[in-house]
């Protein structure tokens, strides 16, 4: 039997630099197999999760600019230095 173990890795991350459950927003870019964005809103314990997959980094990058464009509390703050 052959296991295939499959790891995410976040090539970028962004949030909004607020603190809290109704205004926190984060978005991350991470590489598995595909493209993928994690968009976040509220905290991690009762907040809602959305996820995109993308062939490509490019579609991949279009959606996260898309969301950093959107209507949002704060100012986007990226945590991450691209490679």
């Amino acid at each position: 039997m052959c296991t295939i173990r499959v790891i995410d890795r976040v090539v970028r991350r962004w949030w909004n630099g607020l603190w809290g459950r109704l205004s926190r927003r984060d978005v991350w870019l991470v590489r598995q197999t595909q493209w993928k964005v994690i968009a976040r809103t509220g905290d991690s314990e009762s907040g809602t999760t959305l996820r995109w997959e993308f062939d490509s980094q490019a579609e991949a990058q279009d959606m996260v600019e898309r969301l950093l464009r959107a209507p949002s509390p704060g100012s986007w703050r990226e945590h991450s230095t691209p490679e």
